[in-house]
């Protein structure tokens, strides 16, 4: 198991100089979107295809920037100990791990983004002893990698449990690096031993994370009043990265949500196969950037579902022009719909029928 207790290795020019010229953007959402594209199996959603097709992985790194992010992830999601068993790969648990965060580095240099690590949780956690010493051996073996790779800093998320994101923090902290330590908070507005995310956030916060929030789970609708809460009483940097879907009070996570209108579903569930008629527009996710940030939410992105033109549009809500941008919608163009006056008069009976 490689050793993670290093000391003095924060990076000079890193994630905190950053926080504090402005709000940092981090894309996530690796997973579903290679899925959609064809390279990722849903279910057991773990990140082979960092092994089978590097380049496309390297390929997404880089249409994120493009559109926007500080930060380049290395897709290391669900490459824990625990997952690669489940599905009889375990074998090449180190391989994917290194392959990833190379990946991720190569790219980050390319582009001077931030190169970020990842872990995440395990599913295997209940709050006992056996438990806590599994997924502190996970953490232990995927942090030392990426300390060995370099990165800026690592990336804790998707933690339902606060106390296994307490131990995620401590392993990143003995490492030496910053941490951005994210909790997923599901139907009900708690962390799975009862904490409030506010509270959770705060005991996150006390232990030494550099930066606390809120990913995954929730969209922007129903993750904007637990931020609120958050921020009003976390004093340090805050992170939301919700899911571009449309959840509601009665259904506020993406695994509650329910589509009567069709009966063809496996499984009955759109979670996580037949989401598309939930998927926030990149209006949207504007409008949740801006509210985000007004509320004091200064580390910023969007998870599971993410497209790069939703970064980008995230990205443009902050004032910011990525190199994205020079693509960005312009209607005035448009045959029918533009607002050049010759082409609409001659066009007129067409628009008129759409």
């Amino acid at each position: 198991m490689p050793d993670t207790a290093v000391t003095d290795r924060r990076p000079k020019q890193g994630l905190l100089e950053r926080l504090e010229r402005g709000p940092v953007i981090c894309a996530e959402g690796y997973l579903f979107e290679l899925e959609r594209r064809g390279f990722l199996q849903a279910g057991a959603f773990v990140p082979e295809v960092v092994l089978e097709h590097p380049e496309l992985v390297a390929q997404l790194h880089r249409e994120f920037v493009h559109a926007g992010s500080d930060v380049v992830e290395a897709f290391t999601y669900y490459a824990h100990r625990e997952k690669m068993r489940l599905i009889g790969k375990e074998h090449l648990l180190e391989e994917i791990n290194r392959r990833a965060l190379g990946i991720a580095k190569e790219v980050a240099d390319e582009e001077g983004a931030l190169f970020a690590g990842d872990i995440c949780n395990t599913n295997v956690f209940v709050a006992d002893a056996e438990s806590r010493g599994a997924v502190r051996a996970m953490f232990e073996e995927q942090v030392g990698w990426a300390v060995e790779a370099g990165v800026d800093f690592v990336i804790g998320e998707t933690f339902s449990w606060g106390e296994e994101a307490l131990i995620a923090l401590e392993t990143i902290e003995r490492a030496g690096l910053p941490s951005v330590i994210t909790l997923a908070i599901h139907r009900e507005p708690e962390t799975r031993e009862g904490w409030t995310p506010a509270e959770a956030c705060k005991r996150l916060a006390d232990a030494g994370a550099d930066v606390v929030g809120l990913n995954c789970i929730r969209g922007p609708r129903t993750m904007l009043p637990l931020l609120e809460t958050i921020t009003a009483t976390v004093q340090g940097h805050v992170a939301a990265l919700p899911v571009p879907y449309r959840t509601t009070e009665n259904e506020p996570s993406f695994q509650s949500l329910t589509d009567p209108g069709c009966d063809c579903i496996p499984g009955g569930r759109p979670f996580p196969t037949a989401l598309d008629p939930f998927t926030c527009n990149r209006y949207e996710l504007g409008e949740f950037a801006r509210a985000a940030v007004a509320l004091g939410v200064d580390y910023l992105g969007i998870c599971c579902g993410a497209a790069p033109h939703h970064v980008r549009s995230l990205a443009e809500a902050l004032g910011r022009t990525p190199p994205a941008s020079a693509y960005s919608a312009d209607m005035s163009k448009h045959a029918f719909l533009g607002s050049d006056e010759q082409l609409k008069t001659e066009n007129l009976s067409y628009a008129d029928k759409l």
